[in-house]
């Protein structure tokens, strides 16, 4: 299924381990610009639906074009430039985003070849069981979202 929410589970926990260093924003919108694809391609009937973003050369690139796009957007909501260090959060977030999700995708499709151009193989298929790696998204996401409810309770204490 298209802009899974599965794939945000990794997100909420490297965000609630790190919150100012990972934007959890760009990590997620890379996701779904990454599954853009995968939308356009069923819709077009193609037979593969996983194909260039779902490479990691293909995934670098959406990961930078989302870091750029989410940089733009909040500059402009914002009307002064970026600091650098809320540039790093969107970049190592939308990189982190675009990769994981090649990485999960891999255990998941048949039709991807994560290393495409320089391999067709894909040794990550099926590595682990789909309902395993379902649950353990999930748990990373309920261990993002406490460590975000705990974070919160913590500054209200300030």
């Amino acid at each position: 299924m298209p802009v899974t929410p599965f794939h945000f589970g990794l997100g909420a926990a490297l965000h609630g381990a790190a919150p100012r260093h990972l934007s959890f924003l760009a990590f997620c919108a890379a996701n779904v610009l990454i599954d853009v694809e995968s939308i356009w391609n069923l819709l077009r009937g193609q037979p593969q639906v996983h194909a260039f973003f779902h490479t990691y050369v293909g995934a670098t690139l959406a990961g930078l074009a989302t870091a750029a796009l989410c940089g733009l957007w909040r500059r402009w909501r914002l009307g002064q430039p970026l600091p650098p260090p809320y540039r790093r959060s969107l970049l190592l977030g939308a990189l982190l985003g675009a990769w994981s999700h090649v990485m999960l995708d891999s255990i998941m499709h048949t039709d991807i070849r994560p290393l495409a151009p320089f391999s067709e193989s894909n040794a990550l298929f099926r590595l682990i069981a789909l309902p395993e790696l379902h649950l353990i998204l999930l748990g990373l996401g309920m261990l993002g979202g406490m460590a975000a409810w705990l974070r919160r309770l913590q500054e209200g204490d300030r």
